[in-house]
């Protein structure tokens, strides 16, 4: 039944694509009303794989691409980090990881000294007058129930990630349990996002108290790229399509750029060739995908059924991109279009349907934007913009790129057309997105575009902040002019190819 419900609404999506600041007090009855509530959906490491934003020709997606039919899809979206803490923290203080010093995955955000107060995005709508819950990933893993319960009303108790098979499925290079990919578990009920699903469900089923932000954080196509075995059964291997990858593609590339993802446990193509796991890795991120898409599926359904479709604005991003070839590499950690453009669709209530905007925006923009839907006033200190102009008129004018960030002074400004790349150590990159969507070949040493480079440069952070004390897990910093990688020297000659 699950796999024709799949079938049914892919052909129907196929058919279709052919025709700290002061605290707000908490708002009257009166005032609350007429607010919207919210379905914030975030996903976790999924790159443009998408059906709507075209990343793999194979991909499944009938779910997310009705819900972009639905509202108005953000083709040139980015985040603020290349990885999972800094994001989240970016996103839900709103500020920039530049700003505030966050750039690794510890510390925590309430451990930050400057942050320990900050109002993040929930608590901004509870003192709106929104019931909030949440499950999942959301924050950044780890976070105890004390502070759980301080950023939302109402948490969900789900298992992470308690469901692992008994042995890993792929030996990789670093024994780390979760780098592995499989069939597992058995049936979608026992599969951890799926109770995460269930759990949102039984929320809307319950009539929450409206206005209400309900935050669903699912954790795939992150590893473990587990779903069970009917899922990859849509992507037979015989017939599977690899992503493009250019062979030498790092050969113009600055030598620096290795040092963002100098030594991690997600493997390198090198080795995913040698070891014979390139393709079932790509095999295993397709089908977490439609695994996830297909739980996003049940949301909207739930909505529907509830007779909540029509007030409730849907909000789908994800934290980051990943590699699955491209570059050399796997994982997240660059600041090239893969890791950095996320999916991104806002769907309900005074959202255009059916809209595709290609203006670049960034995920620091959903905090000031959610406030602004809402009626309620956007805090000075919230470095993002309202989308809400875009989310009228696709084609409303934007006047700011969006930059991501990774690791101290290390940045990628992406605008309409072009990617510029900016190192720590002042090497640079340039792409032209209309001709080599790849980015395969780096424009920054053609004299000819030193005006495109100049008009990218005004944009970079003016504040690069240092990390935050106990900063640590992907690190990168200079210590009296040594580039130090997890609190060791960098050299050259252990470059992981």
């Amino acid at each position: 039944m699950k796999l024709r419900t799949l079938a049914l609404a892919f052909t129907l999506t196929i058919i279709s694509g052919l025709i700290t600041h002061p605290a707000w007090g908490q708002s009257s009855p009166q005032q609350t009303s007429n607010k919207p509530n919210y379905l914030f959906i975030a996903i976790d490491d999924l790159n443009d794989w998408i059906g709507v934003l075209g990343g793999h020709p194979q991909v499944k997606t009938p779910n997310i691409d009705r819900l972009a039919r639905r509202g108005t899809l953000f083709t040139n979206a980015h985040t603020q980090a290349p990885l999972c803490n800094p994001s989240r923290v970016s996103l839900l203080t709103g500020r920039r990881p530049s700003t505030t010093g966050v750039y690794a995955l510890q510390p925590k955000l309430r451990n930050v000294a400057s942050l320990k107060d900050v109002v993040t995005l929930p608590q901004a709508m509870a003192q709106g007058g929104y019931r909030t819950l949440g499950a999942g990933k959301i924050f950044h893993d780890n976070l105890s129930a004390a502070e759980r319960a301080r950023e939302f009303q109402v948490w969900g108790e789900v298992e992470n990630y308690k469901s692992l098979p008994a042995k890993k499925f792929v030996n990789t290079p670093d024994p780390i349990k979760l780098m592995d990919w499989g069939a597992f578990p058995a049936r979608d009920s026992e599969h951890d996002d799926a109770k995460l699903t269930d759990w949102a469900i039984a929320q809307l089923n319950k009539a929450p108290q409206e206005p209400f932000f309900l935050a669903v954080g699912i954790r795939l196509p992150h590893v473990p790229l587990y779903a069970p075995q009917s899922w990859f059964d849509l992507y037979p291997d015989e017939t599977l399509v690899m992503p493009p990858v250019k062979e030498n593609d790092r050969a113009d590339i600055p030598e620096f750029a290795w040092y963002l993802h100098w030594q991690l446990p997600e493997p390198r193509l090198s080795w995913l060739r040698a070891s014979q796991q390139w393709r079932p890795m790509v095999r295993a991120y397709l089908a977490t995908i439609s695994f996830m898409d297909y739980q996003v599926g049940r949301l909207l359904d739930s909505l529907e059924r509830n007779g909540l479709a029509e007030k409730t604005i849907v909000v789908l991003w994800s934290d980051h991109g990943w590699h699955l070839g491209e570059k050399g590499i796997s994982g997240k950690n660059t600041l090239w279009e893969r890791s950095t453009r996320v999916p991104l669709i806002f769907a309900g209530p005074g959202v255009a349907a059916n809209a595709r905007c290609t203006r670049p925006v960034e995920l620091l923009d959903l905090y000031p934007t959610l406030l602004d839907l809402s009626g309620l006033p956007i805090p000075q200190q919230l470095e993002g913009h309202s989308l809400t102009p875009l989310l009228k008129n696709a084609q409303a004018k934007r006047s700011w790129p969006a930059i991501t960030t990774h690791n101290q002074n290390n940045h990628a400004v992406r605008s309409e057309h072009w990617r510029y790349i900016r190192y720590a150590d002042g090497s640079e990159e340039l792409y032209d997105l209309r001709r080599d969507p790849n980015e395969w070949a780096n424009l920054a040493r053609d004299a000819r575009h030193a005006s495109v480079i100049k008009e990218h440069r005004q944009w970079l952070p003016k504040t690069n902040a240092a990390p935050v004390p106990g900063s640590a897990a992907r690190l990168l910093v200079n210590e009296n002019g040594v580039w130090m990688w997890e609190g060791k020297p960098i050299r050259p000659e252990e470059k992981q190819p």
